[in-house]
């Protein structure tokens, strides 16, 4: 690794600690080269879905950035050219947004291609779904929208763990990993994305016990995922989320809206124990 990534900055672990402390505890289980291109990938995911979840922008300018910061993205990246295109934005952006070129300058140069990959086809789906106000009409249109946002990051995670700890994983079992959080999330959040932002993601004719069941197909795909791999800090990495979305997933079908603080802290003392 590259003398420049041997300390990560002290600005990228506040922001991310700030902006995800549930995710913040698990990347500090990761060994330095992983732990530091899980963090700036995070932090690059983020900064574009701060673009796509505001509620005060026009979906077409959404759609604009969006595609633009996808093609940047397959470009060595200029810091110049973003700041740019997020200009008619910028006011209403959080930091995490605004120093994307930081987060980008702190990935680990080996392993940036493949957090720039999948960024620009993040960014393209969000664009994708932004311009179509989130209709999710079907199964395929909730799988192709849950693949953007959250599938893709299982395939992100797994190139990075055969890549720079030889572990191979199969890839529709990490799309499963990654679609199982976030249908977590979308039930978790149905009633404020449609209050705040007018949108559902749940497909026409669901109730929320079809919603339930893709939760728990996904979060089977995602145990099943856990079990081939083999190394103990990528194990605890993947471990915490998913098992904070089976406890989630449990509270909700009790008719509890979330879990709270104290269960949260009792899963990760688990985690570490285990």
């Amino acid at each position: 690794m590259s003398k420049t990534n041997e300390k990560f900055p002290k600005a990228a672990l506040r922001v991310l600690k700030e902006t995800s402390r549930t995710f913040y505890i698990p990347i500090t289980f990761l060994q330095n080269e992983l732990k530091h291109t899980v963090a700036s990938a995070y932090l690059v995911l983020r900064a574009i879905d701060e673009i796509e979840d505001h509620d005060e922008i026009d979906n077409d300018v959404k759609h604009t950035i969006l595609m633009q910061v996808s093609e940047l993205f397959k470009q060595p990246f200029s810091e110049e050219k973003y700041l740019q295109i997020i200009e008619p934005i910028e006011d209403k952006m959080p930091e995490v947004t605004l120093r994307l070129g930081d987060w980008v300058e702190a990935c680990p140069k080996s392993t940036l291609p493949f957090v720039m990959e999948s960024s620009s086809e993040m960014a393209y789906g969000m664009a994708k779904w932004a311009k179509a106000n989130w209709q999710i009409r079907t199964r395929e249109d909730l799988d192709d929208y849950t693949y953007y946002v959250a599938g893709l990051v299982g395939v992100l995670l797994s190139k990075l763990w055969e890549v720079c700890a030889g572990v191979k994983t199969d890839h529709e079992l990490a799309i499963g990993y990654g679609r199982g959080l976030q249908a977590v999330n979308i039930l978790r959040n149905e009633k404020e994305d449609l209050k705040e932002r007018g949108v559902s993601f749940v497909p026409e004719g669901w109730t929320r016990t079809e919603l339930f069941k893709y939760a728990e197909e996904n979060l089977a795909k995602a145990d099943e995922y856990m079990k081939s791999l083999n190394k103990r800090s990528i194990i605890l990495f993947c471990r915490l989320p998913l098992a904070l979305a089976h406890k989630t997933l449990k509270a909700m079908k009790d008719g509890r809206e979330k879990i709270t603080r104290a269960e949260v802290e009792e899963v990760v003392e688990d985690i570490q124990v285990n």
